[in-house]
This record gives C-alpha cells, sequence and structure tokens, in this order.
C-alpha cells in the first residue's frame, strides 16, 4: 500500500486513530499522488475497520501524518467507536445462533428421515420443503454429522467398580497383601 509506504509512522503497524482531516494533509504532502475517491475510499474502509475501531476505543489521543499526537479523541466519537462494536458483535452473535438453529434444523430432519416409514413426497409435504429440497439438505446434514465433535464418555458414579478396580478405603486392591495395616485381620491359625 502506498500509504504506508510514504507515511509509515501512521499507516505501518497496528492502526491508530487518525487525526480529524488527514486526507486534506495527505493531498498537501502526496499532492497528485491519490484521487480524491480512492483516498476517500481507502479511509472509509480503514476507518470502519474492527481494528481501527478498537484502536479508537481505547487509545486516548488521534494521531498525525509523522506518528505525533495530534489532538485528544472525543468522548462522542470513542462511545460512537465502543457502540459500532457492539452492533457488530450482535449482528454475530445473531448470526452465528441462527447458523446453530439451521444445524438442529437440518440434523432433527436428518433423524426424521431415517424413522419415516412416509414417501418422500409426503415427508417433504409434511416438514414443509419442496421434494428436490430434502437430498442437498440431507447431504449438509449427514456432512455435518460426520464433523461434529464426539462428545467424551461420562463417568457413571452410580455404576459398580469395575473387576481389580480398588474400593474406598481397601488398602491398595484385594486379596490382603501388602503392606497395609493389620488392624482388622486375623491372625493365621497355627
Amino acid at each position: 500500500m502506498r500509504l504506508k509506504a510514504l507515511f509509515p509512522a501512521l499507516f505501518a503497524g497496528a492502526p491508530k486513530p487518525l487525526k480529524l482531516r488527514i486526507q486534506a494533509d495527505i493531498q498537501e504532502r502526496a499532492p497528485g499522488v491519490f484521487t480524491k475517491q480512492a483516498l476517500s475510499a481507502f479511509l472509509r474502509r480503514h476507518t470502519g475497520s474492527h481494528a481501527y475501531l478498537v484502536a479508537l476505543g481505547k487509545a486516548s489521543h488521534r494521531f498525525d501524518l509523522d506518528g505525533a499526537p495530534a489532538g485528544e479523541i472525543s468522548d462522542e466519537h470513542r462511545q460512537a467507536a465502543l457502540e459500532e462494536l457492539a452492533r457488530r458483535r450482535g449482528n454475530q452473535q445473531a448470526r452465528l445462533a441462527q447458523e446453530e438453529q439451521e444445524r438442529r434444523n437440518r440434523a432433527g430432519l436428518l433423524h426424521d428421515h431415517q424413522t419415516t416409514t412416509l414417501t418422500a413426497a409426503n415427508f417433504c409435504a409434511l416438514k414443509g420443503i419442496a421434494v428436490e429440497e430434502l437430498e442437498p439438505l440431507l447431504a449438509i446434514a449427514r456432512r455435518e454429522a460426520e464433523e461434529r465433535p464426539r462428545p467424551p464418555p461420562v463417568f457413571d458414579r452410580t455404576r459398580a467398580p469395575h473387576a481389580g478396580a480398588p474400593r474406598r478405603g481397601g488398602g491398595g486392591g484385594g486379596g490382603g497383601g501388602g503392606g497395609g495395616g493389620s488392624r482388622n485381620r486375623r491372625p493365621a491359625p497355627p
């Protein structure tokens, strides 16, 4: 990117909050290098990026082309950046929730299809989907089922211990051998 090469103190590395009206400074220091439209488009993308909004929400100052502080960030601008980040987070969470619900719906469809005795046409009518949509949806559901990680086995504490497993308070296994205390053992007959 040309701006990074021309003004590395501002555009190289992590995003820094830009001085207000930085576009005029760029045009003045690099006349004819950038069209107004190209520079405006770049600055819109740059200042709308997630990393820039995070920087704007955390920093106390804006920076000029040489990387020097150039004015404080107003509370209004900081708050607008934080609100935009929160809005994006909300949108992302809603999208992820919708995708998860769609996965669950496909898994339910696959389960129901595997256990039904209905014809494909009747099954589709019951589910409210077109017959030609059924196989593609089932293929996606099968692939998702294969990709889904298996849950770890659950240890059931109510079941009896396996043979050879140490018992509680047993001093290390069955058979009476070993160095444990002999307080409850009867002496061997003579």
